[in-house]
């Protein structure tokens, strides 16, 4: 039998205008909800310009940190908390900008609480994989944060930003440059 050789994930694009986002998709829950937050940001190319036509997705522990296994993430405006997937998608608008509604996410096995975020872009062959950390994360205690070099670790880290009595966290990702985002790569081991 002959082994067929690998090929990129993306070799022309980008495509994610076609099936890949779909309205409400960046809304993990109703804005109305009590306890709702907002994570937001700019995804950047590696001028320092905002990259108009990126796509990100969001994968993520509910409040009390339990991993979501309901079915249903394209169907699920106006549904209870408790139909929460712990899954989104955001594209970026022309400015790079890109924002998801949900809730904080909670500690799993007592790992510092985080968001994980996958990257598709321009440019990019496969997706980025990183994790966007709560501001009040235990650096130390995280065994994936504990691996980054000390100097790239905020690159990791939520910023706190309260607007208007509601809950925020800015995340800005820099596909490359001075402040390149800390991307991870992961081995079956190590998940």
């Amino acid at each position: 039998m002959t082994e067929l050789a690998c090929t990129p994930g993306q070799t022309a694009g980008p495509f994610f205008g076609i099936a890949f986002s779909y309205p409400g998709g960046n809304e993990l829950i109703d804005d109305g909800y009590p306890g709702a937050v907002r994570l937001h940001g700019t995804v950047y190319d590696g001028a320092g310009a905002g990259v108009p036509d990126a796509l990100l997705e969001l994968w993520q522990a509910d409040g009390t940190g339990r991993i979501p296994r309901q079915a249903g993430s394209l169907r699920r405006r106006g549904a209870p908390l408790s139909e929460f997937t712990g899954f989104g998608r955001a594209a970026t608008d022309a400015h790079g900008r890109y924002r998801f509604t949900t809730v904080a996410p909670g500690s799993v096995d007592g790992r510092a609480p985080f968001f994980a975020i996958t990257v598709f872009a321009r440019g990019l062959l496969h997706r980025l994989f990183t994790r966007a950390y709560l501001p009040s994360a235990d650096v130390d205690a995280d065994r994936v944060l504990a691996r980054v070099e000390p100097r790239r670790r905020a690159t990791l880290l939520c910023v706190d930003e309260n607007d208007s009595g509601r809950v925020g966290y800015r995340f800005d990702i820099h596909l490359q440059g001075p402040c390149e985002t800390a991307f991870l790569a992961y081995r079956d081991d190590m998940r």
